[in-house]
């Protein structure tokens, strides 16, 4: 089911408050959180019901660590093993489901071999559920959390909001608010900010990502060649389609779940305002940021180590984020590409060497537009056409109004004539809307500030019942969310 659907937004999810506040209102503790459970299991199997049952057997399998890891005897078993079979077993069942294909493609590809591909379908929110319970397992070793009851693990990881897409959650950051009694009553200004904070993450994908998508796939998947404009034209709508689709999503989980009381962390903090890679990454996708950090980064020694491995830590964490995110080459490259930018960044603090912070953010922003290239290509041919025409060799085009002032410059090999139709734009208006976007991104609040700031007042309203009216009229486009893939 989808956040963007009519059905979500006008049956489940005002189904789903009114039974939750109606137990917890009758103090009936237990039955609002199998309430939240089933109506969380029935948002997950509405897509494809056979992943009901590998979602179950992941959280039975992981509460059984878990609560193993929690006792004072293991049964003869260390710690350790029982943590690291339980680890296993969630790469184990990612790996399966994530990266079979891709590995017998290699196999293939570099033996000669003909092995059947079973073309597996990657279960919705797998990624994001299987670290999740990697935390928890994690936690649990070094007695951070405790958690003896399986309803309760079954609602911290199922429940709805995050479940398809993150955030990536901690036990301890989010179980405690549901024993937390301020939070069994309807909180009117929680409801308010949460209505807001969906009306908003609807906005941004149904009317400006699903506008920007039309004009990346275009340049990406559908043009043969692309000229300067153009190949700029059609990174720049990636790169901003992916901000609004993902944040987008963001502000949705985080607006429904604080209309239940229950907060869920940031995901972005204006990462495009970053001025170097590593804030970049303080503000981007947080909590897995938190996740590579806490579960990858530390226990490989982090900074205490030599400064040469330390540059190892940071580049292999990036390159396994890389892989996170999908089974195909341009995404270990993807994740390359940022490993090695972070490795340059701390190298470059490590001399003590300093720069203009409005340089920095050009750098930073446009190295992450390129690479974004790779993290949306499908293979190496469309990255050589875009980040080729970004530097020139599809041919410069410009607009055929101004062929009379600027004839000249055809001497230059310089055209004129349908300057961005092979990004799917139709002239200067569409090229501006990339520009005003992307100023609007640098220089204002983001949803979080305005949540932090929410005005209970008529002109907020109005404002936040017009997006929210405009994105429910936009349904009819309904798209799924980038970070479905991942």
């Amino acid at each position: 089911m989808l956040f963007n659907s009519y059905i979500f937004i006008f049956l489940f999810l005002p189904i789903m408050l009114l039974g939750y506040f109606w137990f917890l209102r009758h103090k009936r503790i237990l039955g609002s959180k199998v309430w939240l459970v089933g109506g969380s299991l029935f948002f997950y199997g509405y897509w494809n019901v056979v992943y009901i049952p590998l979602l179950l057997g992941s959280i039975l399998v992981n509460f059984w660590v878990g609560s193993t890891l929690s006792r004072e005897k293991l049964f003869h078993l260390s710690r350790k093993v029982v943590l690291g079979l339980g680890i296993v077993f969630n790469i184990a069942l990612l790996g399966y489901f994530k990266y079979t294909d891709f590995l017998l493609e290699n196999v293939n590809d570099f033996w000669g071999t003909d092995l059947p591909l079973p073309d597996i379908i990657l279960p919705l929110g797998i990624s994001f559920f299987t670290f999740t319970q990697i935390a928890f397992l994690v936690d649990a070793y070094k007695a951070k959390v405790k958690e003896v009851d399986f309803l309760n693990y079954m609602l911290f990881v199922s429940y709805f909001p995050h479940l398809l897409a993150g955030p990536i959650l901690h036990h301890a950051e989010m179980m405690p608010q549901f024993v937390n009694r301020w939070n069994w009553a309807v909180r009117w200004r929680n409801v308010a900010v949460g209505v807001f904070l969906f009306s908003l993450g609807l906005f941004k994908k149904v009317i400006i990502a699903d506008t920007f998508a039309a004009w990346a796939n275009t340049g990406f998947d559908v043009a043969l060649t692309l000229n300067l404009f153009e190949a700029w034209a059609t990174s720049l709508s990636y790169t901003l389609q992916l901000y609004f689709d993902f944040s987008g999503y963001t502000d949705m989980a985080i607006g429904i779940s604080l209309m239940f009381n229950i907060r869920l962390p940031i995901n972005f903090n204006s990462p495009y305002k970053a001025r170097d890679i590593q804030d970049f990454w303080r503000r981007w996708h947080i909590t897995l940021s938190r996740f590579l950090r806490d579960y990858i980064y530390i226990p490989l020694g982090g900074n205490k180590v030599g400064r040469f491995h330390n540059y190892g830590n940071l580049f292999a964490v990036f390159l396994i984020g890389g892989l996170w995110h999908g089974a195909s080459w341009m995404f270990v490259i993807w994740g390359a590409l940022h490993g090695g930018a972070i490795v340059i960044h701390r190298i470059w603090k490590d001399l003590g060497l300093r720069m203009w912070g409005w340089l920095g953010w050009f750098i930073t922003f446009n190295f992450v537009n390129v690479a974004w290239i790779f993290f949306r290509a499908k293979n190496f041919d469309v990255v050589t056409k875009v980040l080729g025409g970004m530097i020139g060799q599809g041919g410069i085009m410009l607009p055929d109004e101004l062929y009379e002032k600027l004839e000249f410059l055809g001497e230059h090999g310089i055209e004129f004539g349908y300057w961005v139709m092979n990004a799917g734009m139709s002239g200067l208006g569409d090229v501006m809307t990339i520009g005003v976007t992307l100023f609007l991104v640098i220089w204002m609040d983001n949803s979080h500030q305005w949540s932090e700031k929410f005005p209970m007042n008529w002109k907020f309203a109005v404002l936040v019942s017009v997006m929210l009216v405009i994105g429910i009229q936009s349904l009819t486009k309904v798209s799924a969310f980038l970070y479905f893939n991942f």
